[in-house]
């Protein structure tokens, strides 16, 4: 079976954020979908290992703000690939903004957020489905989404792999250096598992 194939599915790239107990904290996801217009409902899939999931399963909010295509590497390096457990990453932020329902967003990047209550979960095991009412929304600007495509050929850089051996996250670019590949291998940067891993190639 070639997992590739799952990549042709339509992506986009989200800074998910939350608040509790006024902790805030942001991390990337690829998965959105609306299921309902009345309700007007979306559903999100997220890694259960991300500090935002245990703030959203407390707080039952969340905002959405859409990348785009205009997004440079080192957003989705700083809200991807770091911890909100070992770093606060609104700390440094050149903009952000709190909706009515008390969590941030991410205005510079972005063409619009989704504030939203959630209604209920499913556990998926590694992730989970949270299925929200959109209780706000707003256009931010007309620039085009960021689809997972386009991150994947236009921003996200090119990993110089020469003189090293072993395995690639095809998602990240981080490097397993080791002949063999552990079958509960975790990609220690974007927490994606062994499927996404490719052989280099001397």
């Amino acid at each position: 079976m070639d997992t590739k194939a799952l990549f042709k599915i339509g992506y986009g790239l989200y800074v998910l954020t939350s608040n509790y107990e006024n902790i805030d904290n942001g991390c990337i996801i690829n998965t959105v979908i609306q299921v309902t217009d009345q309700p007007l409902r979306i559903a999100i899939v997220v890694n259960k290992k991300n500090y935002t999931h245990e703030l959203i399963l407390n707080s039952c909010v969340f905002n959405l703000s859409m990348l785009t295509e205009e997004t440079p590497f080192n957003v989705i390096e700083h809200f991807g690939f770091h911890s909100g457990r070992e770093m606060n990453k609104f700390a440094d932020c050149e903009q952000v903004c709190r909706s009515e329902n008390h969590v941030l967003y991410i205005p510079k990047y972005t063409n619009s957020y989704i504030s939203c209550h959630v209604v209920n979960h499913i556990d998926l095991g590694t992730h989970t489905m949270f299925f929200a009412d959109v209780v706000d929304s707003q256009m931010i600007s007309d620039k085009e989404s960021l689809t997972y495509s386009y991150y994947q050929n236009n921003i996200k850089p090119k990993k110089d792999k020469e003189n090293k051996k072993g395995w690639v996250c095809s998602i990240c670019g981080w490097v397993h250096e080791d002949d063999e590949l552990p079958e509960d291998i975790i990609c220690p940067l974007c927490k994606h598992g062994k499927d996404v891993f490719e052989k280099i190639e001397s």
